[in-house]
């Protein structure tokens, strides 16, 4: 973007915000349209502000340039708005969606009545709200209490950037800290880091650097710690060799290496981590995560010895059973798998796409069902909950709900204190399921019960800290079975075919298919190709020749989020040429939500029961209440304004992401552009997320690299040892 000054003099713009066309919460970029004195047309100013609404007087100091795509444009160096005067602008400002129960019509309402009074009487007199026509004592006590909101969260964002803070966090700070959220930054702002997504080490450093607190304090220094630690558990590390922390805390905190070990002792004391060794490597852990993989080895060890929970079932008489029910012919694999299960109390069962997983679980719960078994079969999400229900016949349940959320204590309900009441636990998916989760599912197991473990170890590993179904495999102290056949069926299937080729590390078939199949590769030499072609197959290509809706069968899968064809860039793009957002609309932290929107909730939010990686799609948006509500499955959940920083636009997700789903069609964008991502697993995990199609957009080159890559990074984790030593409790 070429940019000229013309005036190297800094002018002062005054006027009122007719129109918020552009406002990231994240950074505080605005682009705003202006009425400003002296000014016939309306003015483009950009610049920076904490929170920005249409009505409010903005004071602007700055430039004119003249931006070559957008024309003549403000520049704001500073920006100070202030509560709108004018009745036009004090409509404006209701009528934004800022006060929730005030949308438009009664912004209008309001100001008829009241005029410039309006303000003063919502704080003062707020019981005369109801004079107005439609609002009663229920709209009147929401209206009361946004504005309350709205003013606390005014205060925390002037102290933010008091302190220099450019992020706008004030809606989670308020939520999590109420109207204490300024005291609690004020008496320990690394508190934020822990308490508060989004808002890390750093940013709670510079508050503090602004309080006045001494680089060298110990309430810094521990801090860093558990930051460093948290770090690593993001990359899925349960600890890290203390020979890599303390050079890293060193690098983060900029203090002589003596405060580091003193820090870290300290932590220890207060038992926030704990140090042990893997493999001989002297390491510190978080301590929740810590005692979390303990736990999961010693609740195994105590379940494997047990007598089965079922009679003792003839396999000679039941297999030949199961097959006639089913009407399938078993492979030699798949009996010995069957018999090994009907005789295990803990088992896990692995193997990659078309091996036979399901048909194995299948003849396993159908024999047991017939013997009055009580079952119960759960997966990490949503979609896989609904495969395993699609491929079984019987009820399924995400492991969250199978647990039952407690939204008051954000834990379970369901204990060792409160077990689950089955025989037989079958966990699908279970690759996806990190170490904290595997815990309080197995801490909820009865005593009596077995547990059959299904999963494919050489998908990508739980987006959350461990490695739990590669620990459990590598060690070896619980029975496994590891299907590698392909069956006849599922040979006919390129996806099918080409995603054991890339396990076995060689290149998959990408020439052009004589006939319809299910697996294509549109080359695309560069970035700006790659999503001009992703465009035209979403959106016409594929469902005119596969009748699939482009929205709703059809998922872009990316290997990163960022850069030109990662999921965020791409997500802009799909969105304009598959639901371009009317005029019933709402923006906030840098995304644009309209009806129709397929949406990606990125959080665990327990009240609202939606989970990381859940996909719904956005259905009502009211600016007068300043709701979104989006459907899950079926189920519509609402979502004000300010928390719709835990939802994401999903036409294009990460492939991480897109853990334990599958989708009628698969669009991968594969280019060098994402090199540091490349890697085997992962163009494994996104092709055998395809169910009829997989498209594989970009070069031969970036495929190759992918292919041969296997340097995934270890995993920091015990879970092995502590299954091969015993030593669990």
């Amino acid at each position: 973007m070429k940019q000229s000054a013309e005036n190297s003099k800094q002018e002062v713009l005054a006027g009122l915000v007719e129109r918020v066309t552009f406002h990231s919460l994240e950074s505080g970029f605005c682009v705003l349209r202006l009425k400003a004195r002296g000014h016939r047309d309306l003015v483009t100013t950009i610049g920076h502000a904490a929170m920005i609404s249409a009505g409010e007087w903005v004071t602007a100091s700055g430039d004119w340039i003249n931006d070559r795509d957008h024309g003549l444009q403000f520049k704001a160096r500073f920006l100070r708005t202030s509560a709108p005067s004018s009745l036009e602008g004090i409509e404006k400002y209701l009528g934004s969606g800022m006060i929730r129960g005030i949308g438009p019509v009664y912004a209008k309402r309001l100001v008829k009545k009241f005029g410039k009074d309006v303000f003063d009487l919502i704080e003062a007199e707020p019981e005369r709200l109801r004079e107005v026509e439609g609002i009663g004592p229920k709209r009147a006590d929401k209206i009361t209490s946004a504005w309350a909101d709205q003013k606390v969260i005014r205060e925390i964002m002037v102290f933010l950037h008091e302190h220099s803070v450019g992020t706008a966090r004030a809606v989670r700070i308020f939520k999590t800290y109420g109207t204490d959220a300024v005291q609690v930054m004020s008496e320990n702002p690394y508190q934020l880091a822990r308490d508060i997504r989004g808002i890390g080490f750093r940013t709670a450093d510079m508050i503090a650097e602004k309080l006045g607190i001494e680089k060298t304090a110990m309430i810094r220094v521990r801090s860093g710690i558990s930051y460093a630690l948290a770090e690593a558990m993001g990359n899925g590390h349960c600890g890290l060799p203390r020979k890599e922390l303390i050079p890293l805390a060193i690098k983060l905190l900029d203090v002589p290496d003596g405060l580091i070990h003193t820090a870290i002792e300290f932590e220890i004391s207060d038992g926030t981590v704990t140090a042990d060794t893997v493999s001989d490597t002297p390491c510190v852990f978080l301590s929740g995560l810590y005692h979390a993989e303990k736990g999961i080895a010693g609740r195994f060890r105590a379940l494997m010895p047990g007598s089965l929970p079922w009679p003792k079932i003839d396999a000679d008489k039941a297999l030949p059973w199961v097959e006639k029910k089913t009407g399938l012919t078993l492979a030699d694999s798949q009996v010995e798998a069957i018999r090994l299960a009907l005789c295990s109390k803990v088992m896990v069962i692995t193997g990659g796409p078309g091996v036979g997983k399901t048909t194995i679980v299948n003849s396993i719960l159908q024999i047991l069902a017939a013997k009055s078994v009580t079952l119960l079969l759960c997966a990490p999400t949503g979609r896989a909950a609904k495969r395993m229900k699609e491929a079984t016949g019987m009820e399924a349940k995400t492991i969250h709900r199978l647990l039952e959320i407690d939204p008051n204590s954000f834990g379970f309900k369901r204990n060792e204190e409160n077990p689950l009441e089955c025989d037989l636990l079958v966990i699908d998916e279970s690759s996806m399921v990190d170490v904290s989760l595997m815990q309080s599912l197995l801490r909820a197991v009865p005593d009596h019960a077995a547990v059959l473990i299904v999963g494919d170890i050489d998908q990508l590993p739980s987006v959350g800290p461990g490695q739990v179904l590669a620990d459990i495999i590598g060690s070896n102290a619980i029975p496994i079975v590891r299907l590698t056949e392909v069956f006849r069926q599922a040979a006919k299937s390129r996806i099918i075919t080409n995603a054991h080729l890339i396990n076995k590390g060689k290149t998959p078939d990408l020439s052009t298919p004589d006939g319809e199949t299910d697996f294509y590769f549109v080359p695309a030499e560069d970035p700006e190709q790659a999503v001009s072609r992703i465009i035209t197959l979403v959106q016409s290509r594929i469902p005119r020749r596969f009748g699939l809706d482009p929205i709703r069968d059809i998922q872009v899968l990316c290997p990163m989020n960022r850069g030109g064809v990662g999921a965020r860039s791409l997500n802009i793009e799909l969105q304009a040429a598959l639901n371009t957002p009317g005029e019933n609309k709402v923006e906030r932290f840098g995304s644009t939500f309209a009806p129709g929107d397929k949406v990606m909730q990125i959080e665990n939010d327990y009240d609202k029961e939606v989970y990381n990686g859940d996909i719904g799609y956005v259905e009502a948006v009211d600016i007068n209440e300043g709701e979104l509500t989006a459907s899950f499955d079926g189920r519509a959940v609402s979502y004000l304004f300010g928390e719709l920083d835990t939802l994401v636009l999903a036409y294009a997700a990460t492939i991480h992401k897109s853990q334990g789903s599958e989708y009628p069609a698969v669009v991968i964008p594969v280019l060098t552009q994402h090199y540091v991502m490349l890697q085997r697993n992962l163009l494994y995990t996104g092709i055998t997320r395809g169910k009829r199609l997989v498209v594989l957009v970009g070069q031969r080159k970036a495929v190759a690299i992918a292919v041969k890559n296997v340097s995934g990074r270890k995993r920091w984790s015990k879970l092995d040892e502590w299954l091969v030593e015993g030593e669990g409790t």
